[in-house]
């Protein structure tokens, strides 16, 4: 990982939109020099709020030690803990939360639910949902009314793959109470997964706009609104909505390592490689993610600078396979999309299926299922994918990525209807949804329509 470390270390500070060297006019030199002067002073204001949470820590840590049982000080640390854990992407950060959540719960639980809630969402964070989901199930016994508390206990259901207690809770919300940013964009999620996606970003914007009226949210939640919406649009190939929202997240947040990634992810979509190293590297100067590891590695291989893209993939392979637990999806998918041709992936291969079929005996959630059956397909074993795929695709999710490993599946099996249809899908829903597997899709689409020519179907 020597080439990636020195890079990262090295990450340029650019602007996103930069000129790329074009001789630039005097009124785009002013509107440059006037974005500079932004981001510098979004940068200046970020350092201060980070200045004022760590004191807060460090007040609140130290006047615990004079009120041994206050369950107000534990609570406070917890949430900063994840406010900072969520910019930072430091998971030590998240523990800390789980710890001081914890510690107040032991000292009261009546009228203590922000402690609950603190709780259960270090605990989401750690990818540990079913103890979040006991934890929630406790807070909407203790005070059932709160429709928060409620769409919590529906986020950890999703998580989950219960769908019918999702829908259960979600559905005994009621309606007049529904647009607040907490419940708001739960239910943005429950609505996406059942394939209403207009719904789903209505409630994205509704639960924004709440959230921003409030005139106190943190630099980290604005920046998690605009990368949940920008990523909302990604996926959907609205490249230009998505470009609005990731910049309207870095204007508050220019080094938001998770903007910055998405970002990362929308350049690879338009093909413009360096600008991908640009933002991978900025991302990854904050946070070593191994999904925007793999993206850069990408880009570098389609730049022509072998030898980087090999230690960017190295790194990213290593950071994956000595993840404790269960793999990050995304992770588990780019491992297995470069493992070669079916059967050349070898360990990888066997170890992301091992992780696979793991997690989902406790989670049995649409991604796992996709999951599930990607890698059941890379150990050649497509009779299994099918009905794998057939889970991830019962909710009638509209994701273009599910439709295509769908699709690939049944060309495996010599099911051309199927292949044709799955793999059209996943084209109609998103032209664009990934930076190579459209084109592949069209590819074996070509080579369908020309068999059935050649068979005289």
């Amino acid at each position: 990982m020597r080439y990636a470390t020195r890079r990262i270390a090295a990450a340029t500070l650019v602007v996103a939109a930069g000129a790329g060297g074009a001789v630039l006019t005097g009124r785009h030199r002013q509107a440059a020099r006037a974005e500079a002067a932004a981001a510098a002073a979004s940068r200046a204001a970020a350092r201060v709020e980070a200045e004022r949470r760590d004191q807060e820590i460090a007040l609140y840590d130290g006047a615990r030690t004079t009120d041994a049982y206050s369950a107000t000080f534990p609570s406070r640390l917890a949430a900063l803990y994840l406010q900072r854990g969520r910019e930072t992407g430091d998971f030590a950060d998240v523990e800390r939360a789980e710890r001081e959540a914890r510690s107040s719960l032991a000292l009261r639980t009546q009228h203590n639910g922000g402690a609950f809630v603190l709780l259960a969402s270090s605990l989401l964070a750690q990818h540990r949902f079913s103890e979040a989901r006991d934890v929630a199930r406790q807070l909407v016994a203790g005070d059932p009314d709160v429709p928060a508390y409620r769409a919590l206990l529906g986020e950890t259901q999703l998580e989950l793959g219960d769908y019918d207690g999702a829908r259960a809770a979600f559905d005994s919300i009621p309606i007049d109470q529904r647009r607040s940013p907490s419940v708001a964009a739960r239910l943005a999620r429950w609505a996406e997964l059942l394939g209403r996606d207009e719904l789903a970003r209505s409630l994205l914007v509704t639960a924004r706009a709440g959230a921003l009226a409030d005139g106190r949210l943190p630099r980290e939640q604005a920046a998690w609104f605009a990368l949940r919406l920008g990523d909302f649009d990604l996926r959907r190939g609205r490249l230009a909505s998505a470009e609005r929202e990731l910049a309207d997240g870095l204007r508050a947040a220019p080094d938001d390592y998770r903007l910055l990634a998405a970002l990362a992810r929308l350049e690879a979509l338009r093909r413009r490689w360096r600008q991908v190293v640009d933002c991978g590297d900025r991302s990854l100067a904050s946070a070593l993610d191994p999904a925007t590891l793999g993206l850069v590695s990408d880009a570098h291989a389609a730049l022509g600078h072998a030898e980087e893209a090999s230690e960017y993939a190295r790194a990213m392979e290593v950071a994956v396979l000595q993840q404790p637990g269960a793999f990050h999806r995304a992770w588990s998918l780019f491992l297995l999309d470069h493992a070669g041709p079916r059967g050349a992936g070898g360990g990888v291969v066997a170890a992301v299926l091992a992780k696979a079929e793991q997690e989902i005996v406790g989670r049995r959630d649409v991604y796992g299922y996709d999951l599930l059956a990607w890698a059941l397909h890379h150990a050649g074993r497509d009779a299994e994918a099918r009905e794998a795929m057939g889970h991830a695709l019962a909710l009638g999710t509209r994701d273009a990525a599910l439709y295509y490993h769908a699709g690939v599946i049944a060309a495996a099996l010599g099911d051309a209807p199927a292949a044709r249809r799955d793999l059209s899908r996943a084209l109609e829903i998103n032209p664009r949804f990934h930076h190579t597997q459209p084109a592949r899709a069209r590819a074996m689409l070509d080579s369908l329509d020309a068999l059935a020519v050649r068979q005289g179907d």
